[in-house]
């Protein structure tokens, strides 16, 4: 006979409806009762602007652990409300874009996705805060944020990653914008570029490895400018980003930060983890170290799992 299983604590879970993963939500149900959840907490949301309340709820209502059904944009927004609590996060990687779980090493396998929010290793892991908001992967201002401002008009959900494709080649012809970047109180950059870039992780949007030596529990936010304008240049910085380092190419200058602030000419769009978030001529970010505690697959599981966040555990 086999041992049962030792009940959990509290867990809450906060689905975006309109994502599918696996056999679903019935299919997460019937593996959360296999784990002897103690108690669970339901919450699903039709977009991930509805998340931020639920997970609100959740911290009120007392959840140990609370698993994230949704793309980078729902995970984006649950981490924001939940930074700072000490509650862990588990991710279940269901959305368009998934670069968050990818960077960490979270399979878009729904079992194996469960297995390691209730079996992985709990890390602390650093956030980027931009104008007063969390992001676990990215923020982008000009080109990058202009393509997914218009990948969210309805594309993403009918043509999913192609959406960034299609929408990122009517961007390439984007106008230099005049900017002054500072970092940690310095004058960095100043003059005329199409793409701010700060990253958390490696690997954004696109599946692009944008930042080459970036880790999520160093303390540091990656940085980069893009001066590339036109297809032919834009070609020559991804072309390089796929076969080299990004701070190869002539278009490219990068650094890291914790503290960043920078001014524009002319309104610009940003983006955070992949969701537009409006226009600004001003943009103030910096690096929350050990933000958020995430389970991650743990480097000694039997089920070949590896962890890739490369810190000891919390």
């Amino acid at each position: 006979m086999l041992p049962r299983k030792q009940k959990v604590g509290t867990v809450a879970v906060i689905a975006h409806q309109r994502k599918t993963f696996g056999g679903g939500l019935d299919e997460l149900r019937r593996l959360l009762a296999d784990e002897g959840v103690g108690e669970l907490l339901w919450y699903e949301v039709p977009k991930s602007k509805k998340a931020p309340k639920k997970a609100k709820k959740a911290l009120k209502e007392g959840a140990d652990l609370v698993l994230v059904w949704g793309g980078d944009g729902m995970v984006q927004r649950c981490v924001d409300t939940l930074a700072g609590s000490g509650v862990t996060v588990g991710i279940l990687p269901a959305g368009t874009a998934n670069l968050f779980a990818q960077n960490l090493g979270i399979p878009e396998d729904l079992p194996k996705a469960v297995h390691i929010a209730f079996h992985g290793e709990s890390r602390k892991l650093d956030l980027g805060k931009v104008n007063g908001e969390h992001f676990a992967v990215m923020a982008g201002v000009g080109f990058d944020a202009a393509m997914i401002e218009d990948a969210d008009r309805g594309l993403k959900d009918r043509l999913g990653r192609v959406a960034y494709v299609w929408t990122g080649l009517r961007h390439v012809r984007g106008e230099l914008v005049r900017m002054e970047v500072k970092i940690d109180g310095v004058t960095w950059f100043e003059g005329e570029a199409s793409c701010l870039l700060l990253g958390n992780v490696g690997t954004i949007t696109g599946g692009i490895e944008a930042f080459d030596d970036a880790r999520p529990d160093d303390g540091w936010l990656e940085i980069g400018v893009t001066t590339a304008t036109g297809p032919i240049q834009w070609a020559r910085v991804l072309g390089r980003m796929s076969v080299g380092r990004s701070d190869e190419s002539p278009f490219v200058r990068m650094s890291r930060a914790r503290k960043v602030t920078a001014t524009f000419a002319t309104p610009m769009t940003y983006e955070l983890d992949g969701g537009a978030k409006g226009t600004v001529t001003e943009l103030k970010a910096k690096v929350v170290p050990g933000g958020i505690t995430i389970r991650v697959p743990d480097s000694t599981d039997s089920t070949g799992s590896t962890d890739s966040t490369g810190s000891d555990q919390a």
